[in-house]
């Protein structure tokens, strides 16, 4: 039996048990589409089950649909197919659990066919609305069909399940500061969208950049997206950090000694690291998403983590700046953001400016995120980069919690970390220096002292 023979053989089982199998239908129907369907006769007869599945919420007879029929049809001769293939319709008697599978892998095999031949038509400039650009976002889109049969959590039945999820091991990409992975609970999970808050000069980017530094090490795949500066330049600070010299010392390098630097680095992760600049406030999640599509298919790059240089001044893929205002505007580029990240399942990183009063504030809040209060309400986590003077002497910046979907965010409210500019590298205070700091809240007792008074 040839290929299409076999198509077409399933495309038949696929009708007939839209007609007679109820359940079957319920649970397959929403992913199916007309333009599946080879055969012009069949997908008269599929629109038809369609129509009525949609109007009436049941199973179609073939007497329902002779009478239907005649209101998708669009000549006599066609109409006489579609009465006599809906004639030889018989109940089958097929296996569910494989009647499903093969559906599902059918609708797989058609959309991606459809998508090479809609991607030929618009190389050949068949297609006058769309350029060659979106053929990477097709063929995503047809290679990611499939059937979602979970209907929702039974709070009773899967009591067990619950459990299991409790005490899963979530992927997560860890810090190299202590007190990030304690806020945390061991690093950032994927599909989340995690901001930095500072006033200018205090280190918005010089967190970004050791953060990337230390995924790289750990051997993680880093995108790197650049709206303020040259990839050169950041390129030349991760360089410091991961050479461990100062910014001054790596232009005065011998040519020899910067390679056995790189070179050691090489050796160190099996990362890669690809740096994208785009100019301030041109591009958006559409941009982003185009880029991370062309990297997997040029490069085979898919990130683990990825870095925006920063919210406030990429764009909306949704709004145009200055037609709305700045609260509508910030919050959509957030909610872009954080649904690039749950589309391509890894966490983003990114920061966002203070205002003017949050600027010379030392105790810095939610209320002075700049331009936009919609932000902090979009991010899993967002905490502030304190500067002040007396620190700046000391070398250190205190970090303060403003929101936290991983942990309480009372617990480790405020801490202190090392900063060493000259390197762009940030690194853990001893204990001693976070006594005034730090409030845990959480009493020090085993899992045994806090549950042996429990009582349902």
């Amino acid at each position: 039996m040839t290929k299409s023979t076999l198509t077409q053989r399933i495309e038949q089982i696929i009708l007939t048990n839209l007609i007679h199998n109820e359940d079957f239908t319920r649970k397959v129907i929403p992913f199916i589409k007309t333009e599946y369907f080879q055969d012009g006769v069949e997908k008269v007869v599929f629109e038809t089950i369609w129509n009525y599945v949609e109007n009436y919420k049941a199973n179609p007879t073939i007497e329902t649909l002779v009478i239907d029929v005649q209101k998708v049809v669009q000549n006599e001769e066609q109409h006489k197919a579609c009465l006599e293939y809906i004639e030889k319709i018989s109940p089958g008697n097929s296996d569910q659990e494989w009647l499903i599978k093969e559906t599902e892998e059918w609708c797989k095999e058609r959309a991606v066919y459809n998508a090479i031949l809609n991607g030929i038509h618009i190389i050949d400039g068949k297609d006058k609305k769309r350029t060659p650009e979106v053929l990477p976002s097709i063929l995503s889109e047809a290679l990611a069909v499939s059937f979602d049969t979970n209907i929702g959590h039974d709070y009773t039945e899967q009591s067990e399940d619950r459990f299991e999820f409790y005490h899963a091991k979530e992927d997560k990409i860890p810090f190299d500061l202590d007190f990030f992975n304690k806020i945390t609970k061991g690093g950032l999970p994927n599909k989340t969208l995690n901001v930095a808050l500072a006033g200018t000069g205090v280190g918005k980017s010089l967190f970004m950049v050791h953060v990337a530094s230390n995924c790289l090490m750990q051997g993680k795949n880093v995108l790197y997206i650049s709206l303020e500066m040259a990839e050169e330049r950041i390129a030349e600070r991760i360089d410091a950090n991961l050479m461990n010299v100062t910014m001054d010392d790596l232009r005065d390098l011998p040519r020899h000694m910067y390679e056995n630097k790189f070179e050691r680095i090489q050796k160190k992760t099996q990362g890669k690291l690809i740096i994208k600049e785009y100019p301030t406030a041109s591009a958006h999640c559409g941009h982003f998403r185009s880029l991370l599509n062309e990297l997997q298919l040029k490069k085979s790059f898919k990130p683990d983590i990825l870095f925006i240089d920063y919210i406030n001044i990429c764009a909306s893929s949704r709004f145009k700046s200055g037609i709305v205002n700045s609260y509508t505007y910030i919050k959509a580029i957030a909610e872009e953001m954080r649904g690039l990240a749950v589309e391509f399942g890894i966490p983003i990183v990114s920061a966002t400016q203070t205002t003017r009063q949050g600027f010379v504030s030392t105790d810095i809040g939610l209320e002075d995120t700049s331009e936009s209060f919609g932000l902090p309400a979009t991010a899993d986590l967002m905490f502030a980069l304190i500067s002040t003077d007396e620190l700046q002497e000391l070398n250190q910046m205190v970090v303060k919690q403003l929101k936290n979907r991983y942990a309480d965010p009372t617990a480790n409210k405020r801490f202190i970390i090392g900063v060493d500019r000259s390197k762009m590298k940030l690194y853990d205070v001893a204990q001693a220096g976070q006594d005034d700091l730090v409030d845990t809240g959480q009493e020090e007792n085993s899992i045994e002292d806090r549950f042996a008074d429990f009582k349902v």
